[in-house]
């Protein structure tokens, strides 16, 4: 006779039982959300990475406040004072402080605090043109010689090692002296950036040469990329951090060097054009009976190199990650 059908859930004999599987809605587990890789939401390169750790820093503030009031004095003149840098009254001669001439007056009579005003556009300007020269001149010498190497290397090298070996100062007070005639913003930056472009030359060399032999080099120029468009648009772009903190160091640099060749009398004529290195030389006559008309643009001097040096600290810093690993 035929076996009875199991009509029930029971498991038959010698079976094992049924195991049930529970298995969620697709709504309250969605799978792309479990599955899906997580991705930093904020983007990362070299400059963003050292921006945020630029503004994480006090020092990168204060150099901030201080370059900024330089640049708005430099640009706005009238923002901060009205009194004429060029009217001298003889009667006043290093008379001290009165109401509408805060820091009193110079030898010849003039007010300190608007010579000291008008005369931070001349200095910020003869610092950016020098920035410029070196900053140009400099990354294309070092560039074309690191990449391309060989005979080229050689020549542009032995050129940098010529301009390297000369004193910048020396040579714009040579070249001052013999252009005594044409004395001008122009050309005191000249003297001074036309000698002082070999150091960023020479870093520049030396991250091209680390640079070029990566691999993201290789690729491009299998690619088929000239290497001339190989150098502007993947080797130079990764070695330009170094020579953005030189060049902001050099800033200040080029601002002492403009009022050092103007307190020795070789820089831009006193009669012509208002410098923190004119007044400084002038005040010096004075400075047993009155050294205030010497102290204050020298503070100005001061205060103004020593922002772009802390914000050059802070910049090198912050491109370095090395340093930044270990603060």
């Amino acid at each position: 006779m035929p076996e009875p059908q199991n009509t029930s859930n029971q498991p038959a004999r010698g079976q094992r039982p049924p195991i049930e599987h529970f298995v969620a809605p697709v709504v309250e587990t969605p799978v792309a959300s479990v599955d899906a890789v997580k991705i930093k939401e904020k983007k990362s390169n070299l400059w963003l990475d050292a921006w945020r750790d630029m503004r994480r820093r006090p020092m990168f503030w204060i150099s901030a406040v201080i370059i900024l009031l330089v640049v708005l004095v430099s640009l706005f003149p009238g923002w901060f004072t009205d009194v004429n840098p060029r009217e001298n009254v003889l009667s006043k001669s290093n008379a001290g402080p009165e109401a509408g001439h805060p820091l009193g007056f110079t030898v010849h009579g003039y007010d300190v605090y608007s010579r000291i005003v008008y005369g931070a556009s001349t200095s910020v300007s003869v610092g950016l043109i020098v920035i410029a020269i070196t900053f140009v001149v400099g990354t294309v010498m070092g560039a074309i010689a690191g990449f391309f190497g060989g005979f080229v290397d050689t020549v542009l090298s032995r050129i940098g090692d010529i301009f390297f070996s000369i004193p910048y100062i020396l040579a714009a007070v040579v070249v001052m002296s013999v252009l005594a005639a044409h004395r001008n913003p122009l050309v005191i930056a000249l003297a001074i950036g036309g000698f002082s472009w070999p150091i960023t030359a020479r870093i520049v060399r030396g991250e091209i040469l680390r640079v070029k032999n990566a691999d993201f080099v290789m690729a491009a120029q299998s690619l088929g990329l000239s290497r001339f468009a190989t150098l502007a648009r993947h080797v130079l772009p990764n070695a330009l951090a170094p020579a953005i903190v030189v060049t902001t160091l050099s800033l200040s640099s080029a601002i002492v060097a403009e009022a050092t060749l103007s307190f020795l009398g070789v820089g831009l004529p006193s009669g012509q054009f208002i410098s923190w290195g004119n007044d400084i030389s002038l005040a010096q006559l004075s400075l047993r009976t009155d050294p205030m008309p010497l102290i204050y643009p020298s503070l100005a001097l001061s205060i103004t190199v020593l922002g772009f040096v802390l914000l050059g600290e802070v910049v090198r810093d912050a491109l370095d990650p090395k340093a930044r690993a270990r603060r």
